[in-house]
């Protein structure tokens, strides 16, 4: 069940409620004791990253240091 706060309350510690919506609590803001807006995170809050999103979706090339040799060379073994 989500926790019911006045707008008032919500007003006055308004960063500390989006904080904890953040976090990924969801609470619901009244008016005179009728609920009027539900808040909530808008993204997943679970921390987990899918990985390998864009697998299949671009080629690399097997030498792609290749074009680039002279230029890595001359940023790792010159001398300042």
């Amino acid at each position: 069940m989500s926790t019911i706060v006045n707008i008032h309350e919500a007003k006055t510690h308004l960063s500390r409620l989006v904080d904890r919506a953040a976090k990924g609590e969801e609470f619901i803001i009244a008016k005179a004791g009728k609920p009027l807006v539900r808040v909530a995170a808008l993204h997943p809050v679970d921390g987990r990253r899918a990985l390998g999103g864009l697998a299949g979706k671009y080629a690399l090339p097997d030498d792609i240091k290749a074009p680039f040799a002279d230029e890595i060379a001359t940023l790792f073994l010159s001398k300042p």
